[in-house]
């Protein structure tokens, strides 16, 4: 059993946001995808390809999104989700697993008629996100990778140690508590909830070097430099979509990467002022194969 100082630190790991409504009232509904019936949210309007927002582990739209869809949706269309047991989406007799989750995602865009989408995905969601472009890939036109990683190893050991400890009880009285039971179809399983996402955390896994290298999509790595992922893995990210050059002697990669300072895995979301104009700007970047 974890002491309180532990609780403390581990609950440290996942964001615990405010809740704010969102800028405006969106069109909702529910995808019937794999078993699923998964919710989803659609902001804004425009023209071209909409952005998929895939949060993290425990997350809602609500506390994953606050203050960046009203952002975001200024420019084009958002599509906010919440993947299977997370928020109104309710849990099904399946593993939880990257390629679950993927599948879900290709199957709602195919649901919704969406020929191709960008992604945006944060932790669990960045994860995700990457599974979509290497198993969907005429789906996926560009990615946004937040605090992500494509192999178990890929978190430094502080983080692979804390996830065991995680319970229920890290949780009591936080905002990722209460909106499970204000949201879950089963709000009295928020224990058992939580024992899946650890599950699914626990479980060592391998996207594959090569599989990330042969995605077409184009990707915009985001970390902070204390954000628990491992250095020498963000560069192998970047490496793998990037290459390694000197820009101004030869054309460069249409992949970015950005590591802001003195940020961590949880504070990076709450430096959206900082990070919305360099999604933008990524999101309308045009191809250099054009």
């Amino acid at each position: 059993m974890a002491t309180t100082q532990e609780v403390v630190q581990i609950s440290a790991i996942v964001p615990t946001l405010t809740v704010d409504d969102q800028a405006q009232q969106p069109t909702t509904g529910y995808a019937p995808v794999n078993g699923l019936e998964m919710y989803y949210e659609i902001h804004g309007s425009g023209s071209g390809e909409p952005l998929v927002l895939l949060h993290g582990s425990f997350m809602t739209i609500t506390n994953n999104w606050t203050g960046w869809i009203g952002e975001l949706s200024k420019a084009r269309k958002v599509i906010a989700v919440e993947m299977q047991g997370h928020g109104r989406t309710a849990d099904i007799n399946r593993d939880f697993s990257y390629e679950n989750l993927a599948d879900d995602i290709g199957a709602m865009l195919d649901y919704l008629k969406i020929t191709q989408a960008d992604l945006l995905g944060y932790s669990m969601g960045g994860g995700v996100a990457m599974q979509v472009a290497i198993r969907r890939p005429e789906r996926v036109r560009k990615v946004v990778s937040i605090s992500a990683f494509f192999r178990h190893d890929g978190v430094v050991s502080d983080a692979l140690d804390a996830f065991p400890k995680l319970t229920a009880d890290s949780f009591k009285g936080s905002p990722i508590e209460t909106e499970y039971k204000k949201l879950s179809p089963t709000p009295n399983e928020f224990p058992n909830f939580v024992k899946r996402v650890v599950t699914m955390a626990l479980k060592p896994f391998d996207f594959g070097a090569a599989k990330l290298k042969a995605t077409k999509a184009p990707f915009l790595f985001i970390h902070g430099d204390a954000d628990g992922v491992r250095l020498d893995h963000i560069a192998e990210m970047f490496r793998l979509k990037g290459d390694e050059i000197h820009g101004d002697l030869r054309p460069r990669s249409e992949s970015r990467l950005a590591v802001l300072p003195n940020t961590t895995h949880v504070t990076l979301m709450e430096k959206g002022h900082a990070i919305i104009p360099l999604v933008n700007d990524f999101l309308d970047a045009k191809s250099q194969k054009q």
